[in-house]
């Protein structure tokens, strides 16, 4: 029988690992020495294979993560006060799974956003549907979305996301309007979805900052009593990596 219409017909009925493990076995030399069962199971696996990574293909490019971050590189041997314990409690997932949320709190340049982007590519590998936004860019995304007269899609997008990131929380001022939304968003998450925010205001700061104190109280009691924490501290890395750099360029030029 030709083999080529069965891959076309594969391709066709879009499964594309099926089609692909078809032609690696066509190539084998010792193919007829595997069974039927063996050959077709081999075909499935890669079949799930090709959709598990093209899933999460779709999740990353949906999360939109501002840093290419994984659990696997993250620094556990700076001192920045990360507590080994708290953070496998954070790294396993469970918090997703329970509607909880995560708060990282810390001076600049402490790592905030790479644990925050890790983790969101934790959930993005274990299927969860994640959206990542620095604030200021989630309140152009609202003040965009309100002037096309789609704010209210906009709120249904960010509801049924199972983890949603905001990043650097506090680093401008809010009008009204925008914290009334941000509201609006933890309402909708509340006790049915996950959220991570990072933020160098400690949480005591936070009802200052959003300033109407009802909202305020509202923001915080859906987002605050409901989370885990991780509060980080020390040297901005970020500097200590510049100062490793300088440090390191004379001797480079020396042994040249």
């Amino acid at each position: 029988m030709l083999t080529e219409p069965l891959v076309q017909q594969l391709n066709e009925l879009r499964l594309r690992g099926m089609a692909a493990a078809l032609e690696q076995q066509l190539a084998l030399p010792d193919r007829t020495q595997m069974s039927f069962e063996d050959r077709l199971g081999y075909m499935i696996q890669q079949e799930l294979t090709e959709r598990a990574s093209a899933r999460l293909a779709q999740r990353l490019r949906w999360a939109k993560l501002p840093l290419a971050a994984c659990l696997e590189d993250l620094d556990t041997r700076t001192p920045r006060g990360l507590d080994p314990a708290e953070l496998r409690r954070l790294t396993d997932l469970g918090w997703i799974r329970e509607h909880l949320n995560v708060l990282i709190i810390g001076p600049t340049g402490v790592g905030k956003s790479f644990i925050a982007c890790a983790l969101a590519h934790a959930a993005c590998r274990a299927d969860f549907s994640v959206r990542c936004f620095r604030l200021p860019r989630l309140v152009e995304e609202l003040a965009r979305y309100s002037a096309l007269h789609k704010r209210s899609a906009l709120l249904r997008q960010l509801a049924k996301a199972d983890l949603i990131v905001i990043d650097d929380f506090g680093i401008a001022p809010l009008v009204d309007e925008t914290v009334r939304d941000l509201l609006e968003i933890l309402d909708d998450r509340y006790d049915r979805r996950s959220t991570l925010i990072t933020s160098q205001l400690p949480v005591d700061q936070w009802h200052a900052y959003l300033g109407d104190r009802t909202v305020a109280e509202a923001i915080l009691d859906r987002l605050v009593h409901n989370s885990y924490r991780l509060a980080l501290k020390g040297d901005s890395m970020r500097k200590q990596r510049a100062t490793a750099l300088k440090s390191a360029a004379p001797s480079r030029s020396k042994d040249r």
